[in-house]
């Protein structure tokens, strides 16, 4: 796949840039290295990445991207590091630079539809592992100016509390990710006080943590968590659209498999030609290229062509998709019973006219899992007044904390709506 190479010119420009959010005001670009990154291509794919995937076929207004995420996260960022400094730690420019630039690019591994296509378009790849790569790439086409960024980033650098600000059950990125996703969502549950929660960091025995006073914001910024979870991330006609793309996905590659023609931009083509693994990128940059062109625009335009395809079930699943009719989604506390599983499999067949091994395309069964807080491993830590340092689960007067901690498993499965089985095989 041709690409041209990326030059970086930028002499004569003015790089002390000001973006205005919606959920900050005003945010500055304090240095001429992040205004270099931000102007890059690979960056600016970001705006073409929503934050939330499908959920807007839920919440119409979840329309914000991946880009204005990086940017908050940068912002609280800044205001973090400006807190710690006034508390008496010692943090160099250079230190500060390079915390700015790990949480700018923690989530540039991220491909289309964010979360939704995670493990379908790449072989078992998580999106950090790809922002890993991107960060490699740009500290090669930068001279090594990142280097201190991807210490930081991969939990490398000798002073680990700047590691835990970019990933840590604490950190910048969920403090802004609920913010935002709050407001544009209108889910108002999702409300957390930031402001609050980064005045109480302070740092302590190289780890940092949270004075006892704001020991009350974090319990509201885990149950918000909870409840942005439940109510947003994990929303059964969320999960139903998900699951739709996925199946989509996946027939149009086994199509390719075969020898078939499929419509789909260059950048799409090799991720459905090649199954491609962490160790291919790694070994091969046309796949990173190809990964780092490939946004929301691609999946949505092949989806649309694909909806005139022969193939019934990649039209059919284009179609139902393009205008927005899901699957029907249950939920239960238990796994569903074969006898409703059998049922499906065989009313699909006869419904679609399909082999039973096709089933699979409009069949989908699973769980997922919800934890506000994971004790154990990255605590979140209070310092007492007396200067103890104690797991906030641990807190005698905060059952809610310790009631959070437990993990919620939810059984799901979703078909055709249009698929009708017996009631008493539902109940």
């Amino acid at each position: 796949m041709a690409h041209l190479p990326y030059k970086i010119e930028h002499t004569c420009v003015n790089k002390k840039k000001i973006f205005n959010d919606p959920v900050y005001g005003f945010i500055t670009i304090s240095s001429e290295l992040i205004f270099d990154i931000i102007e890059h291509p690979y960056f600016q794919r970001l705006r073409r990445i929503k934050q939330l995937g499908l959920t807007d076929f839920v919440y119409p207004g979840a329309l914000h991207t991946r880009f204005h995420h990086a940017m908050g996260a940068m912002h609280l960022m800044s205001i973090t590091l400006d807190n710690l400094r006034s508390k008496g730690h010692e943090i160099s420019h250079d230190e500060y630079e390079a915390c700015q630039v790990a949480i700018l690019l923690h989530d540039i591994g991220h491909g289309p539809f964010s979360h939704a296509l995670e493990f379908s378009l790449l072989k078992g790849i998580r999106h950090e592992h790809i922002s890993l790569q991107l960060m490699e790439y740009f500290n090669k086409a930068f001279n090594g100016q990142l280097s201190l960024a991807i210490s930081i980033f991969t939990n490398q650098y000798e002073r680990r509390f700047f590691h835990q600000l970019v990933s840590s059950q604490l950190d910048i990125d969920r403090l802004d990710y609920l913010q935002r996703d709050s407001l544009f969502t209108g889910v108002s549950e999702g409300t957390i006080g930031a402001d609050r929660i980064i005045k109480m960091l302070d740092i302590k025995d190289d780890q940092i943590v949270v004075e006892e006073k704001g020991i009350y914001s974090v319990e509201n910024f885990l149950s918000a968590r909870r409840l942005m979870y439940w109510q947003v991330y994990l929303h059964k006609a969320t999960v139903s659209a998900e699951k739709m793309l996925i199946m989509l996905i996946q027939r149009a590659k086994y199509l390719v498999s075969q020898g078939e023609q499929l419509f789909a931009t260059p950048a799409l083509q090799v991720f459905l030609i090649h199954d491609v693994s962490l160790q291919g990128i790694q070994e091969n940059q046309e796949f990173l290229r190809a990964f780092a062109s490939l946004d929301d625009t691609d999946i949505w335009a092949a989806v649309k062509i694909w909806s005139h395809h022969p193939d019934r079930i990649l039209s059919a699943l284009s179609c139902m998709l393009l205008e927005r009719r899901l699957f029907r989604v249950i939920l239960s506390n238990d796994k569903f019973e074969k006898r409703l599983v059998e049922e499906l499999r065989q009313a699909i067949s006869e419904t679609y006219a399909i082999i039973p091994k096709d089933v699979k395309y409009f069949l989908a069964c699973g769980s997922m899992s919800n934890a506000a807080y994971i004790a154990g491993g990255q605590n979140i830590n209070i310092l007492t007044k007396k200067g103890a340092v104690i797991d906030v689960a641990q807190a005698s007067d905060l059952p809610n904390i310790k009631a959070m901690s437990k993990i919620v498993k939810k059984f799901y499965i979703c078909w055709p709506k249009h698929i009708k089985i017996a009631k008493e095989v539902l109940s």
